[in-house]
Order: structure tokens, then sequence, then C-alpha cells
């Protein structure tokens, strides 16, 4: 009986295996297109990247949100800064580092924490990534300017924040 038993139990196992073997794994699918595949452009002027922050700040004060706020050019490089009073200092390296990751890999920070959220890790064994939303490219006329990065509040703060100053883009 205790054998029969064993040899069902070793069946079923091996019957599992071999079906979840024959499950694709999502990362060998190829796309037909290339994700997130947005031309570099021009670097964003100081006056806009300026502008961007006066939004994201502007957005942030109506909230009561005290927040560091980041814009950086086509080539990662920081263009402009504010801080809002009573930011935290932690926070300052974190909208640049922000801003630095969507612009690098174009896309939001927010596709990062998503794929962290859905058990995706390997996306933390790249450089320079940021997995908490609050960093998104500025694109205008579909070519990459730069992008802003806050930190300070929730991520979704955060992010709102961004929002509002890369809407400025384009305008």
């Amino acid at each position: 009986m205790a054998l029969r038993l064993r040899a069902a139990i070793l069946s079923a196992f091996l019957g599992f295996c071999g079906t979840a073997g024959a499950q694709q794994n999502p990362l060998d699918v190829i796309p037909d297109k290339m994700p997130f595949d947005v031309p570099y452009g021009a670097p964003i002027s100081l006056a806009r990247a300026q502008a961007a922050i006066a939004a994201a700040i502007a957005e942030a004060g109506k909230r009561g949100w005290a927040l560091n706020v980041a814009v950086v050019d086509s080539g990662a490089n920081l263009v402009a800064f504010g801080r809002m009073d009573g930011a935290q200092l932690g926070s300052i390296a974190v909208s640049e580092h922000k801003a630095r990751t969507a612009v690098k890999f174009r896309r939001p920070t927010k596709a990062f924490e998503a794929a962290i959220q859905k058990g995706d890790i390997r996306v933390l064994s790249l450089d320079d990534v940021v997995g908490s939303r609050g960093g998104i490219p500025l694109i205008e006329e579909g070519k990459l300017i730069g992008a802003i990065g806050c930190s300070g509040g929730a991520g979704s703060q955060d992010e709102a924040a961004c929002e509002a100053g890369a809407a400025t883009i384009g305008k």
C-alpha cells in the first residue's frame, strides 16, 4: 500500500514538472518592437528645466508636500534642482537618481517599481536603477529631452508632482 502511494505521488510530481517545464518563460518572448524606444533629442534648456521644477513645486506646495525636484538633460546631466523648505535631506540625491534613471532607460521609474512588485527582481541588477516611482522622462515632439525626478514624499506624491512638471513640456 505504501509503495503504491509513493508511486502515485512520484507520478503526480513528475507530471507536474513536465507541465511546468512546457510553459514558456515570459523573458524568452521576443517582442516585435523595442520597448520604450524613444530617440534622444537635444538637451532641455535651463529655462525649461526651471519651468518644470516650478510646476512640480507648485503642485507639491498646493498639497502641503515638501519635496526635492531635479531635472536632467538627455545625457543624464543635472540641469536644475529645487529643494522645498523642509524637504528631507536624504531625498536630494534620490530625486536626481530618479531623473537619471528615467532618462537613461527612457521610461518612468514606475515601470521598475511595477516589475519588482511582480517579482521580476532582475531589474535590480541593472546599473543606476531606482525602483520607485517619481522619475518621468520629458518628451517633446517624440524625442527625449530630459527627465524630472521628485523625492521626499510617498512614491505616489513624488509621481504626481513630477507629472505636473512634465506637463510643462510641449506647451
